[in-house]
């Protein structure tokens, strides 16, 4: 089987760290032959130095990133599916949301870039251990199409609702708009989500996505959920992606609930 599992509010705890069950689960479940995936909004370099640090970036370990966007192979350290924002597409997201007085954000291989010196950004940065570049044309300075921008407001949700709204007509049939956290709005090409994702990756591997087990708690997460053929929820998930479980976890992010997932349908202890 193979097991497609979200980062934070998930797989980490609350401080950002793996619990020893978790841990000592995720390798049991390895050593029994199945496949484990990070599958996370954070951008490809983020997402490897997690997996690292969580010793889950050798053989049967993959990444899905930027909320679908890009799949990685951990021990091939090869890029097997990516896709993009094409450029016009990300200029005219950032100058809007300039004149609505709104963070925005995007990605190269190595940073997180923005074109205004701002708190979110670096706030984000130290979050998620990317180093943040300032730069005063965003285009210029990307050496390919980013795979997702990102609009922050860490302190009024209502400000990004109505940036989702007024984006919406326009954005049809170019991006989706979406939470991963109340706070972040993501906003990625049409038709990527963890849930494309993981039926491209369980493709490739020859796995039938019907032995897919996908973990999250958040909105971004609905997708992969609903496609695998196992889809649990977090009991600190939020409520609307409750509604979508197959199975909530009676542990916590705070208190192993994927290694209660991994002993009840990989291990099935």
């Amino acid at each position: 089987m193979i097991l497609f599992t979200d980062l934070d509010g998930t797989l980490l705890t609350d401080s950002k760290e793996l619990t020893k069950e978790n841990q000592d689960a995720i390798r049991e479940a390895i050593e029994a032959g199945h496949k484990v995936v990070i599958s996370t909004g954070r951008p490809l370099a983020g997402a490897t130095a997690q997996a690292h640090a969580l010793h889950l970036d050798g053989k049967g370990c993959y990444i899905i990133c930027f909320n679908g966007g890009e799949i990685y192979d951990c021990a091939a350290r090869k890029s097997l599916y990516r896709k993009c924002v094409p450029f016009d597409e990300v200029r005219y997201v950032f100058d809007l949301a300039h004149k609505r007085g709104l963070h925005i954000q995007t990605y190269d291989r190595n940073h997180v870039i923005g074109e205004e010196n701002r708190k979110e950004i670096f706030d984000y940065s130290s979050v998620y251990g990317l180093p943040a570049k300032i730069v005063p044309d965003v285009i210029s300075c990307l050496p390919e199409e980013p795979c997702k921008m990102l609009a922050i407001d860490e302190e009024n949700h209502e400000n990004l609702v109505r940036f989702q709204k007024e984006l919406l007509p326009w954005a049809e049939g170019k991006l989706d708009l979406f939470f991963s956290h109340p706070m972040l709005l993501e906003l990625v090409p049409t038709g990527v989500s963890k849930g494309a994702a993981i039926g491209i990756l369980c493709d490739y591997l020859g796995i039938p996505i019907s032995e897919a087990v996908a973990v999250g708690d958040a909105e971004n997460d609905i997708p992969m959920i609903r496609a695998a053929g196992i889809g649990a929820v977090m009991c600190n998930g939020e409520a609307h992606t409750l509604s979508f479980a197959d199975y909530v976890t009676t542990n916590d992010n705070n208190h192993s609930g994927v290694a209660e997932v991994i002993h009840r349908f990989l291990l099935r202890k």
